[in-house]
């Protein structure tokens, strides 16, 4: 069946039926886990540091969780709640994630690259009562920041903080090891009373805001139901099983980390390793060390990889599987990976709203990973439209609609936007462009909307414009992306000055002092005395890409 063809199902009952959904969440995964295979190891954490990795057995994984489940509910969280969390990898952030479906609330993992603009804004929407973050990380002050997003957020009760020198003034300030995981509060809240509290299939789970072309970021909102359809499928077509040790780049406050490297090697019962930063020569001796089996990652983190271990040489024999997505995957690098990792390589494409909803399968020739971004996932169907949400003709490029047991229930507390995305029979709009691949499958042609790609991560065009606008120095800006061959894509600012031109650093600079996360500032600045518009007074930005790109 061609996926101009297919049709989507029907709804939860066809759903569950299927076995896309189920009468359970990642909490009866890993108590079949504890009951079956207790010694097991669920989680490996490294460190940039050098310190000894943190071992996890499935045991003990799960009298954390309990434990932190315990102490969060003595912070008076509540059954619904959403508690926001912004840590680097490590047994922590894992334990967390589970604990709050343990308490029956959700979470909201925020990259530790937001700063207080994004926060502010995530928790003011959210209403998290618990803040949990770094003291400090990377020589940026959390404890600083959140003191700040608390004044201006009423909601926040608590800040529960991870390291050291953590306040003791401040009666709103919890100390991570010392009042949560290190006051053992499970006598006064039992497993009995988590049984009763802990979450259900269909409640929400995760809030996990995304930045978009409306200047704010959305909060995705999934269920454990939708999470499983995710995680389960992602599982089936690349026939992982219990026996895959899982690795990744990626933080796993990012929802492909989230999904790919905690979820699924969970449902699995595998194990899964991870690391607080990304280095390429680290990851080869953790993938090395720890006999990795399956690695996800964007494109970018594939080629480190293969660059670094042409030089070191290491022992990847274990690993045979590498699921990358979010930018085109050169033939070459496809080849390279056969070459100098030993691995297969398959390409994704998916959102935080619906995670991998394509990809390319084992029994596909091996470069279709290079000419294509997969077929359709079990219990999940897309379609490519017109304007008018009419089928193209087989080949033609159109807009890339999907619909499925893995789609999100929406943007929290913000229906109006998630309606927007909706068509009048119930598809969700990814805002991307595509093509049907000849083979059954999809082929993403570019964005709808003005994002930029930047090694996976999408950069809000609208709100740096925003932000920008209001220096003194600019009078007319574009934010458009141009050529990278290492991140897909970076930012460039295309600026007509006011009277003093600005350079990059006072764009940066400024940037930095309203507290906008460093990966959305531009990398390159390009000074024009006008800009390209249509007679209506709109920016033409796909002439200033291809100009860049020119350039380039």
């Amino acid at each position: 069946m061609s996926i101009i063809e297919a049709r989507p199902g029907g709804d939860a009952p066809e759903y569950l039926e299927s076995g896309w959904w189920r009468d359970g969440t990642i909490i009866d995964d890993l108590r079949r886990a504890v009951k079956t295979t207790p010694t097991k190891t669920a989680l490996v954490c490294w460190h940039i540091d050098g310190s000894e990795p943190d071992v996890l057995s499935y045991a003990e994984l799960s009298r954390r969780v309990d434990r932190l489940a315990a102490g969060l509910i003595g912070l008076g969280v509540r059954p619904g709640d959403v508690v926001t969390v912004q840590l680097p990898n490590g047994w922590p952030l894992c334990a967390l994630i589970l604990a709050c479906a343990r308490a029956g609330a959700a979470v909201s993992p925020v990259l530790p690259t937001m700063r207080r603009r994004e926060l502010e804004f995530m928790l003011g929407v959210t209403e998290s009562p618990v803040y949990i973050g770094p003291t400090s990380w990377h020589r940026f002050d959390y404890g600083a920041m959140a003191a700040e997003v608390a004044a201006a957020v009423p909601t926040l009760r608590h800040r529960v903080l991870v390291g050291e020198d953590v306040p003791t003034d401040d009666p709103a300030v919890v100390d991570f090891y010392r009042d949560l995981y290190g006051r053992d509060r499970t006598a006064e809240f039992p497993a009995a009373l988590l049984d009763e509290r802990e979450a259900k299939a269909g409640d929400v789970a995760q809030v996990m805001f995304t930045s978009g072309t409306t200047g704010e970021p959305k909060g995705v909102t999934h269920t454990h139901n939708t999470l499983y359809a995710i995680d389960k499928a992602q599982a089936d077509v690349l026939h992982l099983s219990a026996d895959e040790v899982t690795a990744m780049g990626s933080p796993t406050t990012h929802q492909a980390g989230f999904t790919w490297n905690l979820l699924m090697p969970l449902l699995l019962g595998a194990t899964a390793v991870q690391v607080d930063q990304w280095q390429p020569d680290l990851m080869l001796r953790i993938l090395e060390e720890q006999k990795v089996t399956f690695f996800m990652g964007a494109p970018t983190f594939l080629a480190d990889l293969i660059a670094t271990q042409r030089s070191t040489g290491r022992d990847l024999s274990a690993l045979a599987t590498f699921a990358t997505g979010s930018a085109p995957i050169a033939p070459v690098l496809v080849e390279n990976a056969a070459e100098v990792l030993g691995c297969r390589v398959y390409a994704l494409w998916g959102m935080t709203e619906n995670g991998g909803v394509t990809i390319t399968r084992p029994e596909d020739p091996a470069l279709r990973a290079a000419e294509s971004d997969g077929s359709t996932v079990p219990g999940m169907w897309v379609r490519i439209v017109d304007a008018q949400d009419q089928p193209v003709p087989a080949g033609a490029i159109g807009r890339l609609q999907c619909r499925g047991a893995g789609q999100c229930l929406g943007y929290y507390r913000r229906p109006e936007l998630y309606a927007a995305s909706m068509t009048a029979d119930g598809w969700f709009d990814t805002g991307d462009l595509a093509r049907d691949d000849g083979h059954g499958g999809v082929r993403i042609a570019g964005r709808v909307k003005d994002l930029i790609n930047r090694g996976a991560e999408k950069i809000p065009v609208v709100e740096v414009e925003a932000a920008l606008l209001r220096h003194p120095a600019v009078k007319e800006i574009a934010v458009v992306g141009y050529p990278d061959e290492r991140l897909g894509e970076r930012a460039c600012a295309v600026v007509i000055p006011a009277e003093t031109a600005p350079t990059l650093a006072d764009l940066c600079g400024y940037l930095a002092e309203t507290g906008m996360a460093k990966q959305y500032w531009p990398e390159r600045l390009e000074l024009v005395t006008e800009l390209p518009k249509t007679p209506s007074g709109k920016v033409q930005k796909f002439v200033l890409r291809e100009q860049l790109a020119g350039e380039v």
